[in-house]
Formats: structure tokens, sequence, C-alpha cells
């Protein structure tokens, strides 16, 4: 019988590695972190190796399933090329994808005070991001609320006397009672039900500061001498930076064994296993403020001009910047500078630009 060909082709994939230094207080600005953020490894070409089971192996030019280059399309993903033919694409994919999409399916709550993005497969937030200011603090009345008519009063709301001792833990039944964390994952766990949006950040109604107590918003925590005490320094501080934004994204960063190899291990809690516990904790802070104005805490940045609506707005100082503080007891009198990440692997900060 004739030989039948075989077709042998190479998939490559480029992945990056990022590294966390420390270095000084928030110094980037928009412009700066685009310039310093990673670009993505090239890309090998793929070559297409035609081979026989009785001949020499010959590099075929044409290509696979004689479809001819007038049909190809390129499409982009990220930095990388691949050439494909969209139309057969599309259909591929609608009888692949006819009963859903196998994922990662991120749940993207949006709550009063701030959104997540879940992950149903490590059952805490993927981010959180929220946009601190004195109403949100409970530091200002709340804002006006607009008339319903041209010809109706503006009516400005009373400020609602919020109760933390009024909020309790709950799973969150906006996800999947199978992908959701559970009160009893966490129960003799010897973690603390750690919020990536402090209950503090939400004062603005009792119902904005209960759903900080959603476990899509809690995450594994050390208790004594990082949630309560360090990571609860650093949310304070946050606080006095009033009208900034801030993100929170728990991590995984891989560590150095005895043997000399790097590996990612985390510990998973429940029982079953269900909620997985972060080794790190990394929080993106992005402050603006009128150009020429004084900071208390000597932030400051070349100034922007900026558009909301197509309204323009006065120049401002933009500060960026990232902490990146490993989950477990951090002695106070560290300093936080220690856990800040360089401009030039600043990869979190790259990614929060879109806050700008």
């Amino acid at each position: 019988m004739p030989a039948s060909p075989i077709v042998q082709g190479g998939i490559f994939a480029a992945g990056l590695a990022v590294g966390v230094g420390a270095a000084s207080l928030l110094l980037s600005n928009k412009q700066t972190a685009r310039q310093n953020a990673p670009t993505a490894a090239a890309v090998p070409t793929p070559v297409s190796v035609s081979t026989s089971l009785h001949t020499t192996p010959q590099t075929t030019t044409r290509p696979i399933a004689n479809v001819t280059p007038s049909q190809i399309a390129p499409i982009m993903m990220g930095n990388s090329t691949l050439s494909v033919n969209p139309q057969a694409g599309k259909e591929v994919a609608k009888g692949v994808l006819r009963y859903g999409f196998p994922g990662p399916t991120p749940d993207i709550l949006k709550r009063t005070a701030y959104v997540a993005a879940y992950d149903r497969r490590l059952r805490h937030p993927s981010w959180t991001a929220e946009h601190l200011t004195a109403e949100t603090l409970g530091k200002a009345p709340a804002a006006p609320v607009p008339p319903a008519s041209p010809t109706s009063p503006i009516s400005t709301p009373g400020k609602e006397k919020v109760d933390r001792s009024r909020s309790q833990f709950k799973e969150d039944e906006d996800v999947p009672a199978m992908f959701r964390a559970q009160l009893k994952d966490y129960f003799r766990s010897g973690y603390d039900r750690g919020h990536m949006v402090p209950a503090a950040d939400a004062k603005t109604s009792q119902v904005a500061m209960d759903e900080t107590f959603y476990l899509t918003n809690i995450a594994p925590q050390v208790g004594e001498g990082f949630n309560r005490h360090y990571w609860a320094y650093l949310e304070d501080f946050c606080r006095r930076l009033t009208g900034n934004f801030e993100d929170v994204v728990p991590l995984y960063l891989p560590a150095q064994g005895s043997d000399g190899k790097w590996r990612v291990s985390y510990e998973v809690i429940g029982n079953p296993p269900n909620v997985a516990v972060p080794t790190h904790f990394a929080k993106v802070i992005l402050t603006s403020r009128p150009q020429n104005t004084s900071s208390t805490f000597g932030f400051g940045g070349p100034s922007k001009s900026t558009s909301v609506g197509g309204v323009a707005e006065a120049a401002r100082d933009i500060s960026i910047g990232a902490f990146v503080l490993p989950n477990s007891v951090i002695p106070d009198e560290v300093p936080l500078t220690s856990f800040h990440v360089p401009g030039k692997i600043n990869f979190l900060v790259a990614e929060m630009i879109h806050f700008c």
C-alpha cells in the first residue's frame, strides 16, 4: 500500500517571567508605566515539515489542507500572529461552543462600592477594584440625586448611619452553587477571611458595607501579623490617599526549594479542599490631584490633561505604584518601600493603566 503522508507541525508558546523587587515609593506616571511595561517575547516561526514513512522529510511550501494563500488571513492574538481561515474558524466555533464556553469564566461582580472578578477555580477574587473618595469613606455627605425632571428639585440624601457590626460574612448567590466559596471552607482553617475591598472603604450605605462581606470579596489571609496588622496598616494608608483608585490582586509566586529549583505551591482549605490560599497579595494604587497642589505624602509626577465626556479638565498630577506583600507574618518595623515593585518590571501598574 502507498504510504500515507504524515504532516507534522510545531506549536510554540512564549511565556513571560516576571520578578518582583524593592525600590522607591510611588513615582510612575501613565506614560512611564506604559513605556516600562514588558513586551511579550517573540514567537518563533513554525516550520511545517511533510514526511512519509518511506521517503526523506521535505520542507513543504504549501499550506496545510491545500488552502491557497489568498484564503489565509492574519489574526492578531496579543503580539503573536496566527494564519488561519477566519470564516472556517467561526463555523468551527459555532459547533464546538454550542453548549457553552469551557472557561476559565470569571464572574464580573459590580457592587455598590467596588467591582470584582471572581475566580471559580481558586474560589476567591482574581482582582478587586475600587475608587476611594471622601464620600465612600463616610467623610462627606452623599452626592445630590439628579432631578427626575427639569422642574423637579435636586434632592440631597441624608447621611446613613453605617454599622459594621450589622454586616455578616455570607456566600454569594450570584455565583453558581457548585463554584461558590462556602463559610465552612474557612472554619478552623487557620486563616482569616481577608477582605480584598475593606469594609471601612464602603461607608456610603449599609448595603455597600454588607456587600464587602460576600465571600467573593474574601481570600484566605494569615491573621496575626498580616491581615490584622501589616495589611490593615496598608489599607489605612490607602484611605489617607483620598481620591485614589485601588486594585488588589491575589498572587501565586514561585519559591526556591532546597534543590535550587523554583516551584509554585500553595495550600488549599476546606473539606473537601476548595479555596486556594494565595502566596502573595498585590495592591496597585493610582492617585491623581490638581496640578500644583500640595501633597501630604509627597506624591507627584508629570501633569496630565484629561477629558471626561468630551469636556477637557485641568491638568492633573498622576502617581502610580504597586506593592507585593507575602501572605505571611510581617514585622511592623519593615518599611513599606521594601515591597514596592520597581517601574521596569511593574507589570501590575501596566495592567491598571486603564484607570487613568
